[in-house]
């Protein structure tokens, strides 16, 4: 191989061991997990909002943008269940450029993995601790997925990776909702396909063991749009596109059919603040058909501590690296908002 073995990684139990959940908190860990879970088994009509910012980029930055969003959640916890986002891993359209914390804990630094596994870890546990949220992330790597096993209530594979056998068969191996967005293509039924083979059990080879997955039953469809071949962003948030989602569902008789809509990225052709109107139109959209209300279980919104982004070391505290977000307080009234409407 063409590779500089650098370091080895220290093993999973090693990490755990330096950063261990105590029973207080996986048992609000627990508790987060079975409230999400039964909005996807459909036991729960709250809606949930999988919120965030793009990149968690520094820890206290993104720990006092969760402590803001746990005193909404207090206030909207009747019809809203928020999941926050600390995406520690950033994938890139082109490989090159800042690839999120687990990387680069330091963005402007070297890339460093040991430091970098350590402090998305600690950063998922101070979380929990500090704000009682167990949060979402992407799993970009599917053999880094057990250092942060026990603290995630939400997992989200990426529309670059839906099609990989391995994030779908590690998929089929959890006990949370992981949600599956659609190609970049807008391919509906790639999506499916990668629902129906994590919802189903596999023998397959996961770090370096012969493993039995039995399946997740909440596996579902995020939608985020897509790109035509003229480079366009191509929106499927409209109530039309979520029917067709209905009527691809049925057709495949797949366990809790659910969806998420993703209101950044290409169906907003990621002009953050369109976000704002997408909420509302997905919302206004599940007032006309109760199939389109059970079906749409959740918002994923990208918002931050200011609005827009800013380069790595734009030294902005609590503004994007990577892509625009919502600022703080166009958040909180969307939240609100979103709760009337509901």
């Amino acid at each position: 191989m063409n590779v500089e073995f650098r370091k080895r990684l220290p093993s999973v139990q090693d990490v755990k061991a330096m950063y261990p959940v105590s029973e207080e908190l996986a048992a609000k860990k627990a508790a987060n997990d079975a409230e999400l879970q039964a909005v996807f088994n459909g036991n729960s009509d709250k809606f949930v909002l999988i919120i965030g910012p793009c990149s968690a980029d520094r820890e206290d930055a993104v720990i006092e943008y969760i402590s803001r969003l746990r005193e909404v959640q207090d206030k909207v916890s009747d019809k809203i269940v928020i999941v926050p986002r600390i995406y520690t891993n950033k994938p890139r359209t082109t490989g090159i450029g800042y690839k999120g914390m687990l990387h680069q804990p330091d963005p402007n630094g070297s890339p460093d993995m040991l430091k970098g596994l350590l402090a998305i870890r600690k950063l998922h546990l101070d979380a929990l601790k500090k704000t009682g949220f167990s949060c979402a992330d992407e799993m970009l790597y599917p053999e880094n997925h057990q250092y942060l096993s026990d603290l995630m209530t939400y997992v989200a594979v990426g529309a670059r990776s839906v099609e990989n056998q391995l994030h779908r068969l590690t998929s089929s191996g959890l006990d949370i909702p992981v949600g599956m967005k659609n190609p970049t293509s807008g391919d509906i039924s790639v999506m499916i396909n990668s629902i129906t083979a994590a919802q189903a059990g596999h023998d397959f080879v996961y770090n370096g063991w012969e493993v039995k997955s039995k399946g997740n039953p909440l596996a579902h469809a995020i939608l985020r749009g897509s790109v035509n071949k003229y480079g366009r962003s191509i929106p499927n948030y409209h109530y039309e596109d979520i029917r067709a989602l209905c009527e691809a569902y049925a057709k495949a008789e797949l366990q809790n059919p659910a969806v998420i809509i993703d209101t950044n990225h290409s169906n907003s052709g990621k002009q953050y603040l369109e976000q704002i109107r997408i909420a509302k139109e997905v919302i206004h959209s599940t007032h006309y058909s109760d199939d389109i209300r059970k079906l749409v279980k959740g918002l994923m919104i990208e918002s931050y501590l200011e609005d827009g982004c800013q380069k790595p070391d734009g030294g902005v505290y609590g503004k994007s690296i990577t892509d625009p977000c919502l600022g703080w307080e166009k958040t909180e009234k969307l939240i609100y908002e979103l709760a009337d409407m509901r």
